[in-house]
């Protein structure tokens, strides 16, 4: 039998396999069977024999989850949001699809306004055209408009206050859906509101806000918690900061680098009994490094040394990450403990409803899309589906496409 070709094979149906279903507000389960797939979206549930003729796919032994969905990744396999070229955005949509991201925000880094345009007019020509894995969704803001005390990786010498112009620019540039500043900042407010007022998503991040100062920004529209603990200003008992009005506040959705690097194991742990599985979503902030070997990179015009892991400055800030989805998933459960079953909306259905798209991404319900990976026993990405088509087949598994 000639082998598929992942990237032009339609899929219609995935056979033999188990994925969450929902009963309740607060009951998830597997259910063993299928799914069937037609024109992009899932149309049934439960079918375990396809129609002759049928292209299937036979996921015994394994889990079908909804596609990740990563809403702060700036690039991987050496490519980069802000190199505002055609060719990043494929690579980084081909990389991220063979670890199960059906869907993604590039996003960018504080820089002049001009770059930060052109990445954004990259991406919003990218959004058009068919992608070889992982679909675009908007571009993440992260700053300019940021705390200097908190600036992270950022490069400090272009962090900047709150300009309404820019702002406007950038949205008639392209797809902003998101983004990242710091509430306290003169003019804040302001931008809070355009932003609003235009369907982008504000997030509060590298900031040196209050306790008083982040509730007063949740209040005003803020959603979201940017890399909740990094960068920020953290839990004291005496001054709570924004991190204890995040952990505090059960409507506002706090994002996660689960690589053990950025935040302690048992830091994840307090982070999920507090927020939940429907308020707490996993992201890996990754960078051109990832994917690629240890060694020397570039983020934001500065040089990021990778090491053991970590990607890091050469006074030794944290920068970024070389984190995927599926180790993500892995280290969450390893940390909190929780079974499959429980955890798994922090993947996906989580971070779409955090970015107001949950009635199309995050379920494998009739009527979603067909985005959707498949997952070993080990938690390992065999398969990736994006809008019912098979871009990524881990080598080797070729014989679970029946034509």
């Amino acid at each position: 039998m000639p082998q598929p070709d992942p990237s032009i094979l339609p899929l219609s149906a995935l056979c033999n396999t188990s994925f969450p279903f929902r009963l309740g507000p607060n009951s998830e389960h597997f259910l063993a069977g299928g799914l069937l797939l037609e024109g992009g979206r899932i149309v049934g549930q439960g079918s375990t024999s396809p129609n002759p003729g049928t292209v299937y796919f036979d996921a015994s032994g394994c889990v079908v989850l909804p596609g990740f969905i990563d809403l702060h990744i700036h690039g991987s396999a050496g490519h980069d949001t802000m190199d505002a070229t055609p060719q990043a955005l494929i690579a980084i949509s081909a990389f991220l699809a063979s670890r199960g991201v059906t869907a993604f925000t590039p996003t960018t880094m504080t820089a002049p306004h001009l770059p930060t345009l052109a990445a954004v007019q990259n991406v919003g020509a990218a959004i058009s055209h068919p992608l070889p894995g992982a679909a675009i969704l908007g571009v993440h803001l992260e700053g300019p408009y940021i705390s200097p005390r908190f600036p992270g990786a950022q490069s400090k010498t272009d962090i900047r206050l709150p300009n309404l112009t820019e702002f406007a620019e950038l949205l008639a540039a392209g797809p902003v859906q998101l983004i990242t500043l710091a509430p306290e900042q003169p003019g804040a407010g302001a931008l809070i509101d355009a932003a609003l007022d235009a369907g982008v998503r504000v997030l509060i991040g590298h900031s040196a806000a209050t306790y008083d100062q982040a509730i007063h920004a949740f209040a005003a529209g803020v959603s979201q918690v940017t890399h909740t603990f990094n960068a920020m200003t953290g839990l004291h008992h005496r001054e709570p900061g924004i991190v204890g009005a995040v952990l505090g506040d059960p409507f506002i959705y706090a994002q996660l680098i689960a690589d053990t690097i950025h935040v302690h194991p048992a830091a994840m742990a307090i982070l999920a009994r507090c927020k939940g599985p429907d308020r707490l979503l996993l992201i890996t902030d990754a960078i051109r490094a990832a994917g690629m070997p240890a060694g020397e990179y570039e983020l934001g015009g500065q040089p990021v040394f990778v090491r053991a892991g970590q990607c890091r400055l050469a006074d030794g800030t944290l920068a970024g990450s070389i984190l995927t989805m599926d180790a993500a998933l892995r280290h969450f459960l390893a940390a909190t403990g929780w079974p499959l079953e429980k955890a798994w909306p922090v993947t996906s259905r989580t971070p779409a409803a955090a970015l107001g798209i949950g009635n199309q991404y995050g379920s494998l319900a009739p009527g979603y899309r067909a985005d959707l990976v498949v997952l070993d026993g080990e938690l390992e990405v065999v398969a990736t589906v994006v809008g019912g088509r098979l871009v990524y087949l881990r080598g080797g598994e070729e014989g679970r496409v029946i034509l």
